[in-house]
């Protein structure tokens, strides 16, 4: 009789790295998301990867690689073609007389053992690697060309001296195009902009420096930088952004231009001191990011003729909200750009301004020689514009004239940190603000946030969609029926997230009498948000879940960028 496997799980057990309930909770979220506890335990983060498949190769009875210990040695790779060795994601290790050892990455895929066999005429001996560190090997030696950020890091840390210090300053000041720190810095910047990042962080950490992109409003990992070269790197970032290199104790900001792919594109750089020294954060700004149009914001019919309505009233205050990274300025910019005719002055107040217009005037923000929202707010309505943008109502000053300015015949555009629309007049009133202004002045308020977009490339129906998910977004079964849930399942064009863009939700209060009554008494928010909602107010939840069954996005999506609302996804 044949032996039993012992489970995952309960070799993990054994040894002492998880314990029965970090077990339980690593199937619960393996039957709720659709994956194997293996990769269930990974992604929650309960053991390292590593820990995990050595386990599963002696569930198997397979040899474990750990492949940063026993390197492969790459006089073998000619033993499989680099086409599969890139498609099935193998490595072969070595020939042993007829046999030919191969690390694969998961032991249950007997198909792609059977085609190895078949292509390759030999009987496999399979061993076991971790699925990262053979992706890893892959870029950097099977495929160089498609990795070249890796293989330039991979040279400059050959070259370098063991510890940082002076040696390691001197590539970071050299200007020579060819310089190796010069052209890594270049290769971070390219590959960031040609993967349509909105952000790149440097990030020093005890042993290494880390390097992320912000792609669609998520932080992805993109590899590691040695610690001995985070002095020239950081050094580098901060001539091309014009920041004191010797000032290493205080935040500093600057801002870089550069030729990316044939288009000039601007980088707005922060370095700020932190533990492990100098942290890094490009702002990468596309002109074309704020021209996308009224029309590809993601209104609904509805709300872009509302919106459409409002942007076009003589006066009166049009507030958008929501936190940092939600669009708001997008937002703000489509509309000014639909507006800005040759017959209208449009005048703007920024801190700073990330986006240059022809036709508007645009005023950047300089406390440090006194030039504050307030004051030039103060200039501008000595200038005769009919819209003005505030940047952001920070304070009750910047408030008051951004009011008086409505109330004397501007339309004002303007953006405040709150959760949703009702509760900006809460906010406002808490400043300092008179009730009575507030409740004549502004005309409408709309929240918003940034939901990811399913890749069109990879897009199929999910045939079992989670339904807690579902229900905690309040789909009832009825409103399921005969209607399609849609995922991406991840492809080359999205880097396998499954998504592929973002478009916004929202969230608009139009005001009337009885919101105007119930501001002037100092209602709480949650009166105003029901007198809102009584008005005809779509709360972001209701058009989010309008966008999943019209297959626009997920209902993964939705709980993770709606958790500010009272809903929170499942861990």
């Amino acid at each position: 009789m044949a032996r039993q496997r012992k489970k995952l799980g309960e070799i993990l057990v054994g040894w002492g790295i998880l314990d029965e309930q970090a077990v339980t909770e690593a199937l619960q979220y393996g039957m709720e998301h659709g994956k194997r506890i293996g990769e269930a335990i990974v992604e929650m983060e309960l053991a390292e990867e590593d820990d995990v498949v050595k386990a599963l190769a002696a569930q198997h009875g397979w040899e474990y690689i750990d492949m940063d210990k026993q390197p492969v040695n790459r006089d073998v790779l000619d033993l499989i073609p680099s086409k599969l060795i890139e498609d099935l994601t193998v490595l072969p290790l070595a020939e042993e007389g007829e046999k030919l050892k191969i690390i694969i990455t998961d032991p249950l895929d007997l198909e792609t053992l059977d085609l190895l066999k078949f292509r390759l005429n030999r009987d496999i001996v399979p061993a076991l690697a971790s699925v990262t560190k053979v992706k890893r090997f892959i870029e950097k030696f099977v495929n160089p060309d498609g990795d070249m950020l890796s293989q330039t890091m991979a040279s400059i840390d050959q070259d370098a001296p063991t510890e940082g210090g002076k040696d390691g300053e001197k590539g970071g000041e050299d200007e020579g195009g060819d310089a190796p720190i010069v052209k890594l810095v270049n290769l971070i910047i390219t590959e960031a902009c040609h993967g349509r990042a909105s952000d790149i962080h440097i990030e020093p950490m005890a042993d290494r420096v880390r390097v992320r992109y912000r792609i669609d409003g998520v932080c992805h990992v993109r590899d590691d930088i040695p610690k001995h070269m985070q002095a020239s790197v950081t050094t580098r970032f901060k001539i091309m952004a014009g920041i004191d290199i010797a000032e290493k104790r205080i935040p500093q900001d600057g801002r870089i231009k550069l030729k990316v792919g044939g288009g000039q594109i601007d980088f707005r750089v922060s370095a700020l001191p932190a533990y492990h020294g100098e942290s890094i954060v490009l702002r990468i700004l596309r002109p074309e990011s704020a021209q996308v149009g009224i029309q590809a914001l993601g209104f609904s019919e509805s709300d872009n003729a509302r919106f459409d309505a409002i942007i076009k009233r003589p006066n009166g205050i049009f507030l958008v909200t929501g936190p940092t990274g939600s669009g708001k300025t997008t937002t703000l910019y489509s509309a000014l750009q639909a507006l800005n005719k040759p017959n209208t002055k449009i005048i703007t107040a920024e801190d700073p301004v990330e986006y240059n217009f022809s036709g508007m005037n645009q005023c950047q923000v300089r406390e440090e020689i006194g030039l504050s929202f307030s004051r030039i707010l103060r200039a501008m309505l000595r200038q005769a514009p009919n819209i003005i943008l505030v940047g952001e109502i920070r304070d009750r000053e910047v408030g008051d004239v951004a009011i008086q300015a409505a109330l004397t015949g501007h339309l004002v555009f303007s953006t405040l940190h709150t959760n949703d629309a009702p509760s900006a007049i809460t906010r406002l009133i808490d400043m300092g603000i008179k009730p009575f202004l507030v409740a004549s002045s502004i005309q409408a308020i709309m929240a918003q946030r940034l939901i990811r977009v399913i890749c069109s490339e990879c897009k199929v129906e999910d045939t079992n969609p989670n339904k807690r998910w579902l229900k905690m977004l309040g789909f009832k079964e009825d409103e399921l029926q005969g209607k399609t849930i849609w995922k991406g399942a991840g492809c080359p064009r999205c880097g396998g997230s499954g998504y592929r863009g973002r478009k916004g939700i929202f969230e608009m209060v139009i005001m009337n009498s009885a919101l105007r009554d119930l501001a002037f008494q100092r209602a709480p928010s949650g009166k105003l948000r029901v007198a809102a909602r009584a008005a005809g107010m779509r709360t972001l939840v209701e058009d989010g879940r309008d966008k999943i069954l019209a297959g626009v996005t997920t209902p993964e999506d939705l709980l993770r960028i709606t958790q500010a609302e009272g809903i929170v996804a499942d861990d």
